[in-house]
């Protein structure tokens, strides 16, 4: 058991960012992730259908014998968090607890903003976590859906080769029109006088560049990627179900997208690290 590795799933390559904090963090854990690229995005969906794709990939996941469920997905932990808790008989830690917690501990005016998908926004999952933290903070919340489109264009336009992993905060290529976009978005949580910016998507960390420029250097852009990681260790810890120290980890990717070779080429630049082999799974 201990040596079993961790499942992570999301709907596309976001997800992604929140494998490579747990690889970081817990280097010896062998990870098996799953993109759900055929039903991305899940931000335009109800809650009740993302529920389902909860329940059907953790199911999936489960059946694969990972010993503990990450949903790296916003939408998705809000969706289906709670329900996936009560099916499931591993631990499953979802991404929205972590982030909120992390705002709340970071905020110095009691002002937090929130971005994310509409479905994730529609939930309130993200006010009622930051505010069972502090029931004095005010959160400010605004949905950004088309951010998810800009991150992953921005990766598929940046220049430079697809080897240079390491630099991938400087090779998210910004457009002009993205720079509006963000405008456009974020002014208003600027001008509510936030100090503390939930970045509630996990493509959003790819964007912290743009968020930051617009939002300003005083404003805290906080990501759940670190913070679900840590809750993994954590987890795993006390269980007593971290894998041997000198255990070689074995990573796996899947997708229920046909075009194996782009998430392959493109999930590689989101991990910064290559990935050089992805299976095609039909649900």
């Amino acid at each position: 058991m201990r040596e079993a590795p961790v499942g992570i799933f999301d709907s596309g390559f976001g997800g992604l960012t929140v494998a490579r904090k747990v690889m970081q963090i817990l280097p010896q854990e062998s990870i098996v992730y799953f993109g759900d690229t055929l039903r991305c995005p899940y931000g335009p969906r109800s809650l009740e259908e993302v529920d389902g794709f909860v329940q059907q990939i953790g199911s999936w996941l489960v059946a694969q014998g990972v010993k503990l469920v990450v949903i790296a997905c916003n939408t998705a932990t809000a969706a289906g968090l709670a329900h996936a808790r009560q099916v499931f008989d591993v631990p499953v830690v979802g991404v929205i607890e972590p982030g909120a917690h992390a705002a709340a501990h970071a905020t110095r005016n009691q002002r937090v903003g929130v971005i994310a998908t509409k479905a994730t926004i529609e939930s309130n999952a993200y006010t009622r976590a930051i505010r069972s933290s502090d029931s004095g903070i005010t959160v400010f919340s605004t949905a950004t859906p088309r951010f998810v489109e800009i991150a992953e264009q921005g990766v598929r336009m940046a220049e430079g080769p697809i080897e240079n992993y390491t630099s991938l905060a400087s090779k998210v290529y910004i457009r002009p029109a993205f720079q509006e976009i963000a405008q456009e978005y974020l002014e208003p949580l600027r001008r509510c006088g936030i100090d503390t910016l939930v970045l509630g998507c996990t493509h959003f960390p790819l964007l912290k560049a743009l968020i930051g420029g617009v939002v300003g250097r005083n404003v805290v852009l906080v990501s759940s990627a670190t913070e679900v990681a840590r809750e993994v260790c954590g987890i795993l810890v006390e269980r007593g179900a971290t894998a041997p120290a000198d255990h070689v980890p074995e990573h796996r990717f899947f997708t229920t997208g046909t075009d194996v070779d782009e998430f392959r080429r493109f999930g590689s630049r989101v991990l910064q690290a290559p990935i050089t082999e992805v299976s095609h799974v039909e649900l």
